[in-house]
């Protein structure tokens, strides 16, 4: 049995904590609004939790899905008709809500240090498909469905969607996504490698959560800094790749997980890591 603790002990929270294990599994809970990203306490949640389990060595992989029959609607639709909360004021007051507000959640997410799995439960709209690239890895409900929908609302993707979805899909795939804002089911999300597998519904958060653990079955450590190479690639040119990677790779070598994993090998056991 996995020693299971909660963060938050709050049921009305916007993301619910619990940890199993080396496993923190973050459910979205506002299923009242499809799990929709508005309004300071779900921002300040994402950095908030992101930054404590930065800070805990003992949290090794991490599941992000939603409560309800959504995994994220995206935006507020009702405060976008309204020109309320994050819609309100002329373009520049809003340009400035969008960096005050859910633009803080990509920025959180380039500060995670620990790999996350979104475990699609149901539609990933807008912001939600957005939030679901923000993660280092996807994997569906067959009743998923996915849509980079701004355009059919009259706005473009102000939380990084033209960033995030050609590094995951492609240019010419972000593209078709982006400039219909045609929504895709699970297997079309698969062809495209939006995401990486698709199962049923009742399946979902068992498969997420052994994938999780089969992440987390390697060193601590040496996940966060593979994962800060990955994100670091989009960016820099090889040979920066290269001197960023020799560095970590010169620590990882003095590291007592290294130590562990090579005498494990040799006798032939399962290393056991954080000792």
């Amino acid at each position: 049995m996995h020693q299971r603790k909660t963060m938050n002990d709050n049921h009305n929270d916007p993301i619910l904590f619990e940890q199993r294990g080396n496993i923190a599994l973050l459910t979205l809970n506002r299923p009242d609004t499809r799990n929709a990203l508005s309004g300071e306490a779900m921002f300040a949640a994402f950095e908030d939790l992101f930054a404590r389990m930065n800070a805990d060595m003992s949290i090794r992989a991490a599941v992000l899905t939603g409560a309800g029959s959504a995994f994220c609607s995206g935006g507020n639709v009702a405060e976008m008709r309204d020109r309320t909360g994050m819609f309100a004021g002329s373009p520049e007051q809003i340009a400035a809500n969008y960096k005050a507000g859910i633009q803080r959640i990509p920025r959180a997410f380039q500060k995670l240090a620990v790999p996350i799995i979104a475990a699609v439960n149901g539609a990933a709209i807008g912001a939600g498909n957005d939030l679901a690239c923000m993660c280092d890895i996807r994997i569906a409900a067959s009743t998923a469905r996915f849509a980079e929908s701004f355009v059919k609302v009259g706005i473009v993707p102000g939380d990084g969607g033209c960033w995030l979805l050609p590094r995951v899909v492609g240019a010419s795939n972000a593209a078709l996504l982006a400039l219909t804002g045609d929504a895709i089911d699970a297997d079309e999300a698969l062809r495209m490698g939006l995401v990486s597998k698709v199962v049923a519904p009742d399946a979902l958060l068992s498969e997420a959560i052994a994938l999780a653990e089969r992440i987390a079955a390697n060193p601590p450590q040496v996940l966060r800094w593979t994962k800060q190479l990955l994100q670091q690639a989009r960016g820099v040119t090889l040979d920066e790749a290269l001197d960023r990677a020799g560095h970590f790779q010169g620590q990882a070598h003095h590291t007592a997980d290294h130590t562990e994993a090579v005498t494990a090998f040799f006798e032939k056991r399962a290393p056991v890591f954080g000792k």
